[in-house]
């Protein structure tokens, strides 16, 4: 498996793998490929990374700034991260993670947070902080991981493209 930025000529394959990872995830409401598309034509996909099996691309995942309520700059959000249907459970969503978190320290960013399972997320050293907050979402479920001694807190606000319409 090679993981690797994402190229123009992916962008087809993303959309279409991330609709197929979530098209029966109990907790989607099915428009995870859209907001992918969204945040990169509003130049928000500030780390977009795909790993690619034999020449095919398996699996996805999307870092993109989120904003403070008390003005902390350099953090991100990670997500969507999407693998194939039928390469899941063989460690590609882990290994993305792992790499784009990598690509996050090495640029210095002072963060990232996530929504999502606390008992997934925890083994990448998330955890839940009560300083840090997310209006939509009950906080047991999101989570955060400081890259950087920068203190931060407040309210998270994601891109506007995770609020939009499904017409990508």
């Amino acid at each position: 498996m090679m993981i690797r930025p994402e190229k123009p000529a992916d962008v087809e394959a993303i959309h279409s793998l991330t609709r197929e990872a979530f098209k029966d995830h109990p907790y989607s409401d099915g428009t995870e490929h859209f907001i992918v598309d969204r945040l990169r034509n509003a130049g928000a996909l500030s780390l977009s990374l795909v790993a690619e099996v034999q020449g095919e691309v398996v699996g996805h995942v999307a870092f993109s700034p989120v904003e403070f309520s008390d003005g902390s700059a350099g953090w991100f959000g990670l997500g969507p991260v999407s693998v194939l249907p039928s390469q899941q459970g063989k460690g590609i969503g882990g290994a993305l993670i792992r790499r784009g978190l990598e690509i996050l320290r090495e640029r210095r960013a002072a963060g990232c947070v996530v929504v999502g399972n606390p008992e997934l997320y925890r083994k990448f050293a998330f955890q839940n902080d009560p300083q840090i907050t997310f209006a939509d979402c009950a906080p047991q479920y999101f989570l955060v991981q400081p890259l950087s001694s920068t203190p931060a807190s407040g309210i998270v606000t994601y891109n506007a493209a995770f609020y939009g319409g499904v017409d990508g």
